[in-house]
């Protein structure tokens, strides 16, 4: 009991835990990198009284400063494991980096992109015909750079209630996320919903990673054709499954047709295929 009441003692003790989100591990298709998106956008969210918490200007932006080192300090990540991690995340487009000196010292600097990490969650926003020069998010409000790095909950609910008044405030699947989902439910017998968020952040991920509407069919095709006459793999034939972090290993699998043959039996009896003598 005296180790239980420990652990809970540890569990309270907020400035030991940082947040793991699923929709960033999604969206870029690995854990570490996931989690090092979370806090960067952590970082680049307004204290409680509104300020910034960057304090470091350059170059006309804010930049989050911090060293390899530090980086395992908060999320427990090595330097060679921040390196992967924050390349991810250049090549997605979701963050910039360069080199300033901090203390005296090179140090990685960075700066977010949020425009980039919304869309790639809801992609048909960066779609919204809007006058030119508009905010997409926030429509018909001015507003600071600091102040428009909102949660992305926040940012749904502000948004959706701005620009739509007889909707609820869940994300419409766009028609690629339709068709894809209707693709898959014609070929299972199942229904699907393209509505549903995590299936949503799935397809979007797979999109940020530059896939087609072709190549999630291919995908659907190929794992019907080698789960769906297994009984332990056939409940595998999902959406959670088919879009997740192994999408591309099941695009580019290669099927080979088994062909089976008739055994020649005349090696084992001279008389097989042969008259009967009577």
């Amino acid at each position: 009991m005296e180790d239980l009441q420990s652990l809970l003692a540890i569990e309270r003790f907020a400035e030991d835990a940082f947040r793991v989100k699923k929709t960033y591990v999604d969206m870029t298709g690995d854990l570490l990198s996931g989690i090092l998106l979370g806090q960067i956008v952590y970082w680049h969210l307004p204290s409680k009284d509104g300020r910034s918490k960057l304090r470091v200007q350059k170059e006309g932006k804010l930049w989050l400063a911090k060293g390899r080192a530090d980086w395992y300090d908060e999320i427990r990540i090595t330097p060679k494991q921040f390196d992967r991690a924050i390349k991810i995340l250049v090549d997605k487009d979701f963050i910039e980096t360069k080199l300033f000196k901090f203390d005296g010292s090179p140090t990685v600097h960075i700066h977010l992109h949020p425009e980039h990490v919304i869309d790639s969650v809801f992609p048909q926003r960066s779609k919204s015909i809007l006058p030119k020069g508009e905010n997409p998010f926030y429509p018909k409000v001015e507003i600071h750079f600091d102040e428009r790095l909102k949660t992305l909950t926040e940012t749904t609910t502000k948004t959706t209630s701005e620009t739509t008044t007889d909707k609820p405030i869940v994300e419409q699947a766009s028609t690629t996320h339709l068709d894809i989902i209707d693709y898959l439910n014609s070929k299972t017998g199942k229904k699907y919903k393209a509505s549903t968020r995590s299936t949503r952040t799935l397809i979007n991920a797979r999109l940020n990673d530059k896939f087609t509407l072709d190549d999630f069919k291919q995908v659907i095709d190929n794992k019907i054709r080698d789960w769906s006459n297994d009984p332990k793999m056939s409940k595998f034939i999902r959406p959670e499954t088919l879009f997740g972090t192994k999408f591309e290993s099941y695009l580019n699998e290669t099927h080979v047709e088994r062909k089976f043959s008739t055994p020649d039996h005349s090696e084992y009896d001279p008389t097989f295929g042969k008259d009967l003598p009577f």
